[in-house]
């Protein structure tokens, strides 16, 4: 943490803008140099010329100072506003670095702020999925992680477990003593709410993709699946032809329905093929149904349905079956141009609901009726509750839960003090989302992913 480190805080490339950015104590002291000037108020944007050691004049720029204990950091910060490309930038960095300052790691002013109190880990790892997701529904969801609800919800768990201990501590120390008969009840009750709202985030929030949604196309050969992906996007992304099995390998676009981002994929149609290639291409068509968050399984209207199309509602079936926060599933009925020959009550197995009637050919309707028919599935998510955005959140309330369980046995059999030692567990785990102990080797490992100049 000692220094005062640098880094080009924006893209490289040609851009309207370069921000270079300096942490430490030696921040002020490198910008007087620089700029030539005496002094800096906190937080006023100062346009001012920028030189070299030789006193050559490198570029006009604004520079802001914002004085510690008010800055993104904790410490004195100064941001150079230069004009964009590739040379101004560096030339200033390089200056930064002439006069004491080193190059920031990768994530090193967020491990600052964090070392210095002005973030808790659950709000740094909130900035590091801000900067990289492409989904707009999930970056609203970390905006309240960064506005701390995260921090305030561990602090809420962490303080009824507390009470839970003090009570086990007091009828421990004072077993004798008139103690309420009901206090073990209420605790017990207590515990389990807490571990069934711990069950509820942690599902959800396994089951919510950070970088969108994926939707997969499934159906067996020439349902018009492809057809089906050049309407949702408008173009002739795939080829179509009347011979079945034309796809044969995964063809993946991004679509925005709303804020949210679709990840498509069109897999080849699922059938017995003793073709090698084709087969290949079957197997990515299942590890697709695998990944997908929204199911459009494709049929032809036109057609009874066959043994092949029960093999894939069979295989939708038990692929849902097998998750704890089922896909959305939206059958789709294809070639309603035609005569209608589909009995659509088998597919009622699937239990989504209505079906949809769609002419794939026909590529404006059938991209609004679609569009709606998703967005109306992606609008019952709900972030009103806490998202756990990083794998170790997950980890650690998976942690808590554990733990609070084997407590919960402990306390039905009066056993107090390997209640409290569990409860004391459960403590350390949930602890770790936020404020996890300060192991220099964990929190390179951390602030290590982040972008430079973050």
């Amino acid at each position: 943490m000692q220094g005062t480190i640098v880094a080009i805080a924006t893209p490289s490339g040609v851009g309207g803008i370069c921000i270079v950015r300096l942490s430490g104590k030696q921040a002020k002291q490198i910008a007087r140099t620089i700029t030539k000037k005496p002094a800096f108020t906190p937080r006023y944007a100062t346009l001012s010329l920028l030189y070299d050691a030789q006193d050559a004049l490198i570029d006009e720029a604004i520079v802001l100072y914002f004085q510690a204990p008010k800055s993104y950091t904790g410490e004195d910060v100064i941001e150079f506003q230069c004009h964009g490309g590739e040379i101004i930038g560096r030339k200033v960095l390089n200056e930064c670095l002439l006069l004491g300052a080193r190059i920031a790691r990768a994530g090193e002013f967020t491990k600052r702020a964090y070392l210095n109190g002005r973030l808790d880990l659950a709000q740094a790892n909130a900035i590091a999925q801000m900067i990289t997701t492409r989904d707009a529904s999930f970056q609203s969801a970390l905006l309240k992680q960064l506005k701390g609800d995260l921090g305030t919800f561990v602090e809420q768990v962490r303080t009824s477990l507390v009470n839970a201990l003090a009570h086990t501590e007091v009828m421990i120390d004072y077993s004798e003593e008139d103690i309420p008969s009901d206090i073990i009840t209420r605790i017990h009750s207590m515990l389990e709410s807490l571990a069934t709202r711990l069950d509820n985030i942690y599902t959800f929030s396994k089951a919510r993709p950070s970088q969108g949604h994926s939707l997969c196309l499934i159906g067996k050969p020439n349902v018009g699946k492809s057809s089906l992906l050049n309407a949702l996007l408008l173009y002739e992304r795939a080829i179509t032809s009347p011979i079945a099995g034309t796809t044969r390998d995964r063809i993946e676009e991004d679509l925005f329905i709303g804020s949210h981002r679709v990840r498509l994929i069109d897999t080849a149609g699922i059938h017995t093929s003793n073709d090698p290639l084709e087969s290949k291409g079957i197997e990515k068509s299942l590890q697709a149904l695998k990944e997908a968050s929204i199911i459009l399984v494709v049929f032809d209207g036109s057609r009874p349905l066959d043994p092949q199309d029960e093999v894939i509602i069979t295989l939708v079936q038990e692929e849902s079956a097998s998750r704890q926060s089922p896909p959305t599933i939206l059958p789709i009925i294809n070639k309603c141009d035609l005569p209608a020959m589909l009995d659509t009550v088998a597919l009622q197995k699937l239990d989504s609901g209505s079906t949809i009637a769609i002419n794939a050919l026909n590529k404006p309707e059938t991209a609004s009726t679609l569009y709606s028919a998703i967005a109306q599935a992606l609008a019952q998510e709900s972030y009103q509750d806490i998202i756990l955005s990083a794998p170790y959140q997950q980890e650690a309330i998976a942690q808590t839960q554990a733990h609070i369980h084997k407590a919960c046995t402990k306390l039905e059999s009066l056993e107090l003090e390997l209640f409290a030692y569990h409860i004391k567990d459960a403590l350390e785990s949930i602890g770790f989302i936020t404020h996890p102990y300060n192991s220099e080797e964990i929190l390179d490992s951390m602030f290590g992913q982040f972008c430079l100049g973050k």
